[in-house]
């Protein structure tokens, strides 16, 4: 993908070098994997789906990140990536900004607003992720 965008990254402190891992790719997708098998269960609390397929979408950016050399503190940073890691339309990041900032609504204020709607645009941009790093591996 585009290296140069995310070298600019580690010059300004938001992302650093690291030599991809194997097994923490593996790690990663594997527990990105059965997160977003259960966010597809309809029978779970739609809270739960949304927390669930954030986790998955957050931990299949990592690896993307992490496959690409490359590691963040910030889990922001990751989704913002995307473009650059897997080559993810905008449209898609949009997404998951939003249902970060949904996420950081709920984990530090207590609120937590979403429909069927946003859940939907979730799960699906996680099975998008989950799709492209699935070539990766081969």
């Amino acid at each position: 993908m585009t290296s140069s965008n995310l070298d600019n990254l580690v010059k300004i402190g938001q992302l650093k070098l690291e030599a991809p891992s194997q097994s923490e790719f593996s790690g990663l997708l594997r527990s990105a994997s059965a997160r977003l098998k259960d966010a597809h269960n309809k029978a779970l609390s739609i809270e739960s789906r949304f927390d669930l397929a954030y986790n998955a979408s957050h931990a299949l950016a990592l690896a993307a990140l992490r496959n690409n050399g490359y590691r963040s503190d910030n889990r922001y940073i990751v989704f913002q990536c995307l473009e650059h890691t897997l080559g993810i339309k905008k449209e898609v990041c949009r997404v998951l900004a939003h249902c970060h900032n949904k996420r950081n609504l709920a984990e530090y204020e207590g609120f937590l607003e979403i429909d069927d709607k946003l859940l939907a645009n979730l799960i699906g941009a996680a099975d998008l992720l989950l799709e492209k790093l699935k070539i990766c591996l081969v």
